[in-house]
């Protein structure tokens, strides 16, 4: 642990989440965005179904840590949509169990203390013709984010409907993935921009939003870069401008 401290932001979640900081995805993106205003942390797991997030749910996030997190910002869904292998092997997560399991994580979440707020990331579409993963399917995928809407819905948390804000670009297909899952840089944008969106709407006090966080060490100093017109100006705000 650093300080001075700042708020925290958790990303939590399978392979959409640790490829978030790759391919100017939107975990850079959001941290970029938070420059000296919150830590973005990175708790990603390729491959993993909301199974595998609750074993370690306790460990990643431990009711007693000393410093909690801000924001939780979740994504799992992709692989538990993934049909069932007739080996019984796999990630696939029948729906009512994920929608317990995630009911689980949320709730966990929002125990760890008062000021602790959580995010739920639906399942996003994917490209059928590019992929493949088999047993991945698009209609699949809606069918999870679906559940996953009305389950935030009933806990009262935001969730950001990936699924239906990807469709909505005409040229979703080509542009949005690198893969037909992950996301391409693009695809990434269009992430972030409904993050950030969902941030900024939201009624929690204090607010997250990045305009309404303080900039950290943010004082004019005789040390500050001179500007053309002879005055001091932060290398911060110049390069926000």
């Amino acid at each position: 642990m650093v300080g001075p401290g700042r708020p925290l932001f958790v990303l939590f979640g399978s392979s959409i989440v640790q490829f978030s900081f790759s391919n100017e995805g939107w975990g850079a993106i959001l941290a970029h965005t938070y420059a000296r205003k919150a830590d973005v942390i990175l708790r990603g797991y390729a491959g993993w179904n909301s199974r595998r997030a609750l074993e370690v749910l306790k460990e990643v996030f431990p009711e007693d840590g000393v410093v909690q997190p801000s924001l939780v910002i979740v994504y799992f869904g992709g692989n538990d949509s993934i049909e069932p292998h007739p080996s019984g092997l796999g990630p696939h997560v029948p729906l009512p169990e994920y929608v317990d399991n995630m009911k689980k994580i949320a709730m966990h979440l929002k125990g760890l203390s008062e000021k602790t707020r959580v995010m739920f990331l639906s399942t996003p579409p994917v490209n059928d013709e590019q992929i493949r993963i088999t047993g991945r399917t698009n209609e699949g995928g809606r069918v999870y984010s679906e559940a996953c809407l009305k389950l935030c819905q009933e806990l009262g948390i935001k969730c950001v409907d990936l699924w239906t804000a990807i469709q909505q670009r005409d040229d979703w297909m080509t542009t949005c993935f690198t893969d037909g899952i992950h996301f391409s840089s693009e695809g990434s944008k269009l992430v972030a921009k409904e993050i950030l969106k969902a941030i900024e709407e939201a009624d929690w006090e204090p607010s997250l939003s990045s305009t309404s966080l303080s900039i950290e060490f943010c004082n004019d100093s005789i040390y500050d870069h001179v500007s053309k017109d002879g005055n001091l100006a932060s290398l911060f705000v110049l390069s926000k401008n």
